[in-house]
């Protein structure tokens, strides 16, 4: 059965010729999409940055001086810390890890010595003693087990830390482009009103509206983007709930966007008809 490859034709892969492409000597093709599946199974930080870094050319070329290229260049800024931030939970951090295993062996060898050193009588003299002597032992271990807990789990608790700082300024800035889209109504130009004192300058056209619409849905979604590389090599339960609220923000934000944006496509659709009306008539 044929499978189309990468040049536009069909490599045969239930022939004993695997991997050759009909019509032509033996390819690579499938061999190295083959190698090429993993990039596609996980986000790729470069291919994210280089991608924000034209968002940010294109709005500063589009809109010169605008908020919302201040915004993105501040998001360039911030993906770049986002990204730090990501390789150093990646890491193991050794000299955590190393002072806690020191206090958790020495921890143990008191416990042993401790335990050897106390002579246990061989006779119980009530049952009473019993209990006391079963509640110290396990009280002792309790509070054993929660101290070896909070050193193991101390290095997990640094980096989450550390990521939910750096998601809450991503959840800063989601808000912001929202600020940035808030005022651009396009039922100010399907129905223009006049304006009061205080009202926003409204002075874009029906296209540069579409365009900043949409780029405040790129960055956006973008954003998200950033966020969800997080959760890729740090399994947190508390870092992916407040990545999973940081996706359905951005979901109901671009949604709103996107709301307008049939609107104005709307406007125009029916401006375009109207005018091809009159010129026909």
């Amino acid at each position: 059965m044929p499978v189309w490859g990468r040049e536009g034709l069909p490599v045969l892969l239930d022939s004993p010729a695997a991997g050759r492409v009909a019509g032509g000597p033996p390819s690579e093709a499938f061999s190295s999409s083959m190698r090429d599946l993993p990039r596609y199974r996980q986000l790729d930080q470069a291919q994210i940055g280089q991608t924000l870094g034209r968002l940010r050319d294109r709005i500063s070329e589009r809109f010169p001086g605008s908020g919302l290229s201040n915004v993105a260049v501040e998001l360039v800024s911030l993906s770049g810390e986002a990204f730090e931030c990501v390789a150093y939970m990646r890491k193991p951090n050794w000299p955590i890890r190393i002072a806690v295993g020191v206090v958790i062996a020495a921890m143990m060898v008191v416990v042993v010595l401790g335990a050897v050193s106390i002579r246990v009588s061989n006779r119980v003299s009530s049952v009473s003693e019993l209990v006391q002597t079963l509640d110290a032992s396990i009280n002792d271990v309790v509070f054993l087990g929660v101290a070896i807990f909070f050193l193991v789990t101390l290095e997990a608790r640094l980096k989450r830390r550390k990521a939910l700082g750096s998601l809450q300024q991503l959840r800063s800035v989601v808000h912001i482009v929202d600020m940035h889209q808030l005022t651009k109504d396009p039922e100010r130009l399907m129905s223009p009103q006049p304006d009061t004192d205080s009202s926003p300058a409204r002075s874009m056209t029906a296209p540069e509206l579409g365009r900043y619409l949409d780029y405040c849905s790129e960055m956006l979604s973008l954003t998200s983007k950033i966020a969800a590389s997080f959760v890729q090599s740090f399994n947190d339960p508390v870092v992916l709930s407040t990545v999973n609220e940081i996706e359905t923000l951005v979901t109901g934000l671009s949604g709103k966007i996107w709301q307008k944006i049939t609107l104005l496509e709307r406007a125009t659709r029916a401006d375009e008809i109207a005018l091809a009306a009159r010129s026909r008539g």
